[in-house]
């Protein structure tokens, strides 16, 4: 997915800053390769913002299309506003927190229902987090092996500036709503809003 973006999306935690990455190893995209390099369309760039997006969160089609659609009816610009609802989800915090190495890791984790979200268990990947809200580890979940390998990696992780990080508890918290500056997206929410709007 990353040699077909042409970017690094991170898909797979630490193994892309490692030479082991795909784009590392073979940094053409996939496929049968052409001498004459051939030009993308308009169209074709757009859904190329758009598939870079979906496979950075690990969101199907339908679902990213009612995330858009939510943008849309709020306030304010549509492409940021589609940023800030991406970053709010429950699996992207887990993961902005530095509780997993991916985004598809922190997803089995909710999955799997080891996350507390305002104390109360969720096993909802997509739930929206709000300002304030709490992200603990369930109690069971703590005597894991995973938790006691984290609690001694968590120092080195850094943690984005509108998420605050307990590392002894292990608690995070959302100070406030993410801006598109926070994201470091690797692709252009302008771009996708054209794309829908066609």
């Amino acid at each position: 997915m990353c040699r077909r973006s042409g970017v690094k999306l991170f898909l797979k935690g630490d193994r892309c800053f490692t030479p082991k990455c795909g784009v590392e190893k073979r940094p053409r995209h996939p496929g049968q390769q052409f001498r004459r390099r051939q030009r993308i369309s308009d169209r074709g760039m757009q859904l190329r913002e758009k598939q870079k997006a979906r496979y950075s969160y690990g969101i199907l089609e339908r679902q990213f299309r009612r995330i858009f659609a939510e943008a849309e009816r709020q306030a304010g610009v549509t492409g940021d506003n589609l940023l800030t609802l991406l970053e709010r989800r429950l699996d992207n915090i887990v993961y902005r927190l530095g509780f997993s190495d991916s985004r598809s890791q922190a997803r089995q984790l909710v999955r799997h229902g080891h996350i507390m979200l305002n104390d109360r268990r969720t096993d909802v990947p997509s739930a929206l987090v709000k300002e304030g809200d709490t992200i603990g580890w369930r109690k069971e979940s703590a005597k894991s092996e995973y938790y006691k390998q984290l609690a001694q990696t968590i120092e080195s992780k850094t943690v984005p500036g509108w998420l605050s990080l307990d590392k002894k508890e292990l608690v995070g918290q959302m100070v406030s709503l993410p801006t598109p500056e926070d994201t470091e997206a690797a692709f252009n929410g302008k771009t996708i809003v054209e794309h829908y709007s066609r």
